[in-house]
Formats: C-alpha cells, structure tokens, sequence
C-alpha cells in the first residue's frame, strides 16, 4: 500500500476536487429520454431482477465465484452515476475529496467531462465501493435507439456488468494494481522536455497516415505514450492490457452465455456493434478520442478475440490463471499474440 503524498509529490488525481466536479457533472448531465412513472419503475425493477437473474449464468460460464450472495445492484439516472464516478475517480487517485488544497477550476473541467459520459454508460462496476451500477435512462435510450427487445437487451447487458463484479471477486488485487499505475502516470516526472519533444517527433512520423484517413486509436496512443517517461509508459501499458482484457473477457461470457438466456442475443449484437462501429459528426468523434470512448470501443474488439483464442486452445478453467496475480495478465503484445502469452504463463 502507498503512504500519503506530501504536497510536493501528489499528483493530477490530488489536483482535482471530485467532490466539486460530483456536482458540476450531475447539475450538467442530460435528464435523459423521456418515461413515464410506469416506464421508470418498470426499467427499474426488471433491470434488479436482471443482474439477479445474470449471477448464475456468468458464474457457470467462468467458471469463477465461490457462491456467496453480492450485494444488489443499484439502478441510478445519470446524476447518480456521475456522483458515483466521482467517488470512483477520488479512490482510484488516492485523492482527498475534502482537502481545502483541491482545485476547484480542475474539478469543474473534470464534471463536465462526467456530465458527457454520462449518456454514454450503460453499467459499471466500481472495485472500490465493490458496487454495480446500471444506469437506467441509456439504457432505455439505447434499446430504443436499436429496436430490441428490451427484456432481452437488459438482460445483456447485465451479463457483461456481473461478469466485471465477479473479475474482480475473482482478482482484488487488481484495484490496487489500478491505483499504483494511475499513481504513476500522474506522478510528476522530471525530464528535459526536448526528450519529450523529440520522441513525439518520431512517434508522428511513423504513424503518419496517407491522405485524410482518421489515425487509429493504437495511433493516438502511440502519440501519448511518447509523451511519457518509461516508468509511465510502463503503467500505460499495463492498464491499458487490464482494460482490455477485463472488456473482452466480458463480451466473450455475454456471447457464450447469452444464446441460452437471450433469445434475440444475435440480433441485439448486431445492432450494437453496428452501434459501435459508427462514427457520428466530427465534433463528438474529437470528443469521444479525448474521453477515451473510441479507446474503450476499440478494447472491446482486440480484448474479446484474445479471449476467444486461449479459450478455444486451453480452455476456460486454464485461462483462468489470468486472474492469479499481475505476472500472469497479458501484455499489450500479448493481446495480439494468445499463444505467446499460454507459453509464458501456462507453459
């Protein structure tokens, strides 16, 4: 466990009032599509029974859990959900909320992007209050968008938010494994800046694309990491290979699980990915690479066909020596390359 900082060593998470940006974000955030009382209590009470009715499924398919009964899930609007990011982003940055040296002006910026995020997230799994939320009004507002059966679709959707609650009933290492990296990349880092200016330098030119072809999102990263000392190029790496393994672990339980307990599974995955793969009007595109949204699109894919692949050589019970401890999480190399990670952990 890390000690306090002092103040000289704290770090952007300690720059920021979350407490402040919880109400920036909730007084921002978008009321949603429109319901009536039936509607609302309707959604409610089905989505309970849904991530109840997801426990045992995902349980059997993983193959993880030891039975014990988790506490229920909330079902929140989006002002909720912003509070509750907020506490989620104040433990994950080991910062304190009530601190009178928090910064007002960062929490502002950091409540309005919650406010957008906010219309965007169906469910979440936070590993430090150990909640799971689903946050009712997208998903109405998506169920809609895409003309699915909504039983169905909320069901789906909480196969792959109970599959992210038991990851990390499975691993509870690993939220102390995203605060020690977060700690890092935020960590000031004394470097000449014409290190920094030059690796940046190259790191445009090779990934320079022809003509006005968008850079992928491994393109923005790139950009991102040149920006970084080693040590935080290190932690980038390493959350962003948890990141997508943990998505694409869950969207290989929802498809494996979903035809027995979903009827219309296959027409909801293709209307979503379709969903997914569209790119919308060039100004939420910008906004969605600068909140990392595309980047968590983009996890979903490369995590998912890893997945697949070690499951289909070894097996879902040895691929569970994945959740044994950090050693065992695969690379970003990896990711791409499944049989270099079983030779390295399994053998």
């Amino acid at each position: 466990m890390r000690l306090p900082m002092s103040g000289e060593e704290r770090g952007i998470g300690d720059a920021i009032d979350w407490e402040f940006a919880a109400g920036v974000g909730a007084r921002l955030s978008r009321p949603g599509p429109a319901m009536s009382r039936y509607t609302h209590d309707a959604v409610t009470e089905e989505l309970y029974a849904a991530a109840e009715r997801a426990e045992g499924p995902v349980r059997e398919q993983t193959g993880m859990g030891d039975g014990t009964v988790p506490s229920p899930a909330r079902v929140v609007d989006r002002p909720d959900w912003v509070r509750a990011a907020a506490g989620s982003m104040a433990d994950l940055t080991g910062a304190d909320r009530t601190g009178r040296w928090l910064g007002k002006p960062a929490g502002a910026q950091a409540g309005a992007m919650l406010a957008y995020l906010a219309s965007a997230v169906l469910g979440q799994y936070d590993p430090f209050s150990r909640t799971l939320l689903l946050v009712a009004p997208n998903v109405v507002a998506v169920e809609r968008a895409l003309k699915v059966p909504t039983a169905d679709f909320r069901l789906w959707v909480c196969l792959h938010e109970v599959t992210h609650r038991i990851q990390f009933e499975q691993a509870p290492w690993m939220a102390d494994l995203m605060r020690d990296s977060t700690a890092d990349l935020t960590a000031a880092v004394d470097e000449p800046i014409g290190e920094v200016v030059s690796r940046f330098a190259a790191a445009a030119r090779e990934l320079r694309t022809p003509g006005d072809k968008p850079m992928s999102q491994r393109g923005m990263v790139g950009l991102l990491r040149a920006t970084q000392a080693e040590p935080q190029r290190e932690s980038l790496d390493r959350m962003l290979a948890l990141g997508t393994l943990l998505e694409g672990h869950a969207d290989h339980v929802m498809d494996g699980v979903g035809p027995s307990v979903v009827p219309s599974v296959a027409r909801i995955r293709r209307a979503f990915d379709s969903r997914r793969r569209r790119n919308g009007n060039p100004l939420h595109r910008m906004i969605r690479i600068v909140l990392g949204v595309d980047a968590k699109m983009a996890q979903y894919v490369h995590g998912k066909k890893f997945v697949d692949a070690v499951v289909a050589k070894v097996g879902m019970n040895e691929f569970n020596a994945v959740w044994s401890g950090p050693d065992a999480l695969p690379t970003l190399t990896e990711i791409d390359h499944p049989d270099a990670w079983i030779a390295r952990v399994l053998g």
